[in-house]
């Protein structure tokens, strides 16, 4: 097999759509097919599971991209040295992080990191904490910002960056959730929980301490909606639609930070220890070990920076 075998594979594990990828690669379909199954020969192993409407990576097919993604990574860098440029990091990284990660973490790294290394193109993707780890542990990123899990997977490396209280939020604009909830806490009178509506995370670790505190203190939680992204969780809370959980670093910088209000629970929540993550193995890449090494410099950005 050839780099570009491996292109053309590695566009078809994302896509999961022979024609679009033949499009995207100007290869044919019937070429596109025949490598795949030269590939399968190749390897011995299935890497694909496909009927006539869709098609899956197999476990196999999963493990053959994490091997087509670090040998692309280390041939770029390999050549990159023979032509005496190896003063010069060049190549591409991927990472992924929330839309609150992206600027109150990673603006001063980028920064830096571009400023040092000119030519090593940055590839951010951003979307849903909660699926940070699982992005990195199927070799989807390279790099991934998210909160440390309570059970470290072993071949995930993880280095702490920074902290955030996980806090209760509230709507701060009129509305009769709010009246409500100021109405106790002027009292010192517990909040009626079941009466109260509840915006969780649909999945993560946030929901995870979120249902941990109220089993903790023998509450049924209301639960409103389940959402995706701690972001559209303040939105909603700043609508009046519920209270919500989500990191306070989340609240610091959002747009929506005048219109929720935090409250102050007791017991506290667990809070989340923010960290960088990779694959231990691909740390062994001079780009990613470099961006690693670098991470160890940053910390968020509040608002007197």
């Amino acid at each position: 097999m050839d780099t570009r075998d491996l292109h053309i594979f590695l566009q078809l594990a994302k896509s999961l759509h022979f024609t679009r990828t033949s499009n995207a690669c100007f290869i044919s379909p019937s070429s596109l097919t025949r490598l795949v199954q030269r590939l399968e020969v190749e390897l011995g192993a299935q890497l694909f599971e496909r009927d006539n409407r869709t098609v899956k990576l197999t476990a196999a097919g999963q493990s053959f991209r994490e091997y087509a993604q670090e040998s692309l990574q280390n041939w770029e860098y390999f050549n990159r040295k023979l032509q005496n440029q190896s003063a010069n990091l060049s190549g591409k990284i991927s990472v992924f992080c929330s839309v609150t990660a992206s600027y109150s973490f990673l603006q001063k790294l980028l920064d830096q990191f571009r400023k040092n290394y000119p030519e090593v193109e940055i590839q951010l993707h951003t979307g849903d904490t909660a699926l940070t780890v699982q992005r990195i542990l199927d070799g989807q990123e390279d790099i991934g910002i998210a909160a440390r899990p309570d059970k470290l997977p072993a071949k995930l490396q993880f280095k702490l960056i920074g902290e955030s209280p996980l806090v209760f939020i509230a709507p701060a604009t009129d509305c009769p959730l709010k009246s409500r909830v100021q109405d106790c806490l002027a009292g010192n009178e517990p909040l009626p929980w079941p009466e109260i509506p509840m915006v969780l995370s649909e999945t993560g670790l946030a929901r995870s301490r979120a249902d941990s505190w109220f089993r903790q203190q023998n509450i049924k939680p209301n639960i409103y909606a389940q959402v995706t992204g701690n972001e559209a969780i303040v939105s909603m809370v700043s609508l009046g639609f519920g209270v919500g959980v989500v990191p306070a670093l989340v609240v610091e910088n959002s747009p929506k930070q005048a219109k929720v209000t935090i409250l102050d629970l007791a017991p506290e929540l667990e809070p989340f220890s923010i960290g960088i993550c990779s694959l231990r193995r691909k740390l062994k890449n001079p780009l990613i070990r470099t961006f690693w090494e670098l991470s160890g410099e940053t910390r968020p950005i509040s608002e007197s920076d």
